[in-house]
């Protein structure tokens, strides 16, 4: 078996981590597309374990909830018979805490309210007490949230309305987002004392920035369900804890304390792939839900 040198694997995964994608990062390093995708998958779902270990009994004073659209393969208007789960709109469900800025909980799928509930559950495992949570109107959530958390859930709801979009605009205005025009906070249950999605839709922007294939109008974008949830996976232990915040000046899983200093590629590259070194990763349940079942 081919394995490639550490210093060549750290220097793969850290230009995947700043946003290159396959093809620029087989151009700079001299070695071939598929061994990097091949390491790229099984280091993100290393990756993927980790988090699963690593992000557990955290106190957050606050979370906020959100989805950002992504796809694999095609849009979901040109997806065909039997594509369905494979293929078309793979949201991203984050939350974030709000103080720390870390992402808690992830998860990769269809929009629906079997993945928004697989979801809230997932954070109700890893949170300790009950923190305030911030979601945006998706009604899912609220039955999600009161299942999973109880009556006693500090809950509020963000409702933004947007300015209708004219088709016939100039090319230069087209792709710009719509314009908010109102906005609503409203009280589901308890007294939240900040109802906001604004740092977890900042966050938003770190990942189509540094993962190349969550960017919008690229060709670089995911062609197989597993690569892309790997991708999330990397991108979510990276963010976390070698990622240092300019706010902060430390890395989220510093202010959470799950860890005394900002990592390197390398200890990240070395904590995902402790135990099976060179054993690809078995299929996580994230990719399951993909359909709309539950894990």
């Amino acid at each position: 078996m081919n394995i490639l040198p550490r210093d060549l694997q750290i220097q793969i995964v850290g230009h995947l981590v700043e946003g290159a994608s396959i093809r620029s990062v087989e151009r700079m390093t001299g070695v071939h597309r598929d061994t990097i995708m091949r390491l790229g998958a099984r280091v993100g779902n290393g990756c993927a374990r980790f988090h699963d270990r690593r992000m557990v009994g955290v106190r957050p004073g606050r979370l906020e909830l959100d989805e950002a659209w992504s796809f694999v393969g095609k849009k979901q208007k040109r997806v065909k018979r039997g594509e369905e789960g494979v293929k078309g709109d793979a949201y991203v469900f984050v939350a974030l805490a709000a103080t720390s800025k870390a992402i808690i909980s992830y998860r990769v799928g269809q929009r629906n309210g079997a993945n928004t509930e697989d979801f809230i559950f997932d954070i109700r495992e890893r949170v300790i007490g009950n923190p305030e949570i911030s979601t945006d109107s998706w009604s899912p959530y609220q039955p999600a949230i009161r299942h999973a958390f109880g009556p006693q859930a500090i809950y509020g709801q963000i409702t933004k309305t947007y300015r209708v979009t004219d088709l016939r605009r100039s090319p230069a205005h087209r792709y710009s987002p719509a314009e908010v025009v109102a906005v609503e906070r409203n009280v589901v249950s308890g007294t939240p004392g900040y109802i906001s999605t604004s740092y977890v839709e900042r966050s938003h922007l770190s990942l189509r920035m540094s993962q190349r294939r969550f960017s919008r109008l690229t060709n670089a974008f995911s062609k197989k369900m597993e690569h892309h949830v790997a991708a999330m996976g990397l991108h979510v232990a990276h963010y976390n804890f070698c990622r240092v915040h300019e706010a902060h000046k430390q890395t989220p899983a510093m202010m959470l304390g799950l860890t005394d200093h900002a990592w390197s590629v390398g200890e990240l590259l070395d904590n995902a792939l402790v135990g099976e070194p060179f054993i690809p990763a078995p299929k996580r349940p994230r990719l399951t839900v993909i359909s709309g079942g539950k894990t």
